[in-house]
């Protein structure tokens, strides 16, 4: 469940909202063109239709796909970007001088070379941010392993503590020898959550600071 949660699901997750909100949001920020504020504004607008919506439409069309109790459902959308992260990276690109920008273009850097040279290295605050809330959504996440997955053998490990505290019930109520076992797998499930946020405190801070200064 350890290697579900961690290879299968949140790094493929954390590297998809990457990739993703960064393109979408340097194509915000830095790149003119016309219609910007309005697909902006439609992008910032899904973030007011909550899962619920969504939920059976999502399930029916992974359905058809067969993609239901493998991964992909919760893995592939994260790599057509998230709506909040995309908002974060965009107001903490425009804090970037754009002078920056012009100065590798007059040297013939195209705009991919100057999101990945120049943008993302001065924006790991704003992505260490988005690494730590994609992490802690993902290592947390009951409900979407629930919808899709059926298998034992592929649940991740939110799931596993549900497993487990169901294992432990009897007809008249849960096992009292049973709760050290379930504080135990609890523990395990925060503590990577805690050390994540401990060592990466000074550029989530940062990141929270300066993201949004200028509009």
């Amino acid at each position: 469940m350890l290697y579900n949660t961690l290879v299968r699901y949140a790094v493929p997750n954390i590297i998809g909202t990457l990739v993703s909100s960064a393109l979408v949001a340097y194509g915000f920020a830095r790149i003119r063109w016309r219609g910007r504020e309005i697909f902006f504004f439609l992008c910032i607008a899904t973030m007011m239709i909550p899962f619920q919506v969504t939920m059976v439409p999502l399930y029916i069309n992974f359905a058809a796909l067969h993609w239901v109790n493998t991964y992909l459902p919760l893995v592939v959308p994260a790599f057509f970007g998230n709506a909040y992260f995309i908002f974060m990276l965009r107001q903490f690109f425009l804090t970037i001088p754009n002078e920056l920008s012009d100065a590798a273009k007059i040297d013939g850097c195209s705009e991919l070379g100057i999101l990945w040279r120049i943008i993302l290295p001065l924006a790991k605050p704003a992505l260490a941010v988005v690494t730590l809330f994609q992490f802690m959504g993902v290592w947390s996440d009951y409900l979407g392993p629930l919808i899709y997955l059926q298998k034992e053998s592929e649940m991740p490990i939110a799931l596993g503590l549900e497993l487990l505290r169901a294992a432990t019930q009897t007809p008249t109520g849960a096992a009292a020898n049973a709760y050290p076992y379930l504080m135990a797998m609890s523990t395990c499930v925060v503590a990577p959550v805690l050390l994540v946020f401990f060592f990466a405190q000074r550029s989530f801070i940062e990141g929270i600071a300066i993201t949004g200064l200028k509009q």
